[in-house]
């Protein structure tokens, strides 16, 4: 059975996509497997684990603010990571970089309208509210 967060498009899309950066730092050049590539996977990775971790305390607003806000700066940074990889061309591919880098642009918007919906009509979760009738 699927865990709340899993249902999110955020998070399949985040998830998928940092699968396909830990994929393609595998290919880099030897030099860069642990430089570059490793920011890359943790700042992509990161995505996903703080969607989870801020699903998992969404019963406090700010702290599931918080979470997401830190998703928001993983995928700006994920984004700045692959233009480095590009540009240094430590990543031949510069359309599938490109590519990626336009997924996780619409990422990044996606995150940033997740955010602004939670800003202004959060609700605990079922399981927290109080049954009606009840003082």
């Amino acid at each position: 059975m699927a865990e709340g967060y899993e249902k999110l498009e955020i998070y399949q899309r985040a998830h998928d996509l940092a699968v396909r950066v830990h994929k393609m730092t595998l290919t880099l050049p030897r030099f860069e497997m642990h430089e570059e590539g490793g920011q890359v996977r943790r700042s992509s990775k990161s995505i996903s684990s703080n969607i989870v971790e801020g699903f998992a305390l969404r019963k406090y607003k700010n702290e599931f603010l918080h979470y997401l806000y830190r998703t928001f700066g993983s995928s700006k940074e994920t984004i700045e990571h692959l233009k480095y990889l590009s540009e240094t061309e430590s990543w031949k591919d510069k359309d599938m970089c490109g590519a990626m880098v336009r997924e996780y642009e619409i990422l990044t918007g996606m995150i940033f309208r997740f955010i602004e919906s939670v800003e202004g009509g959060h609700e605990k979760p079922s399981y927290l509210k109080e049954p009606e009738g009840r003082i």
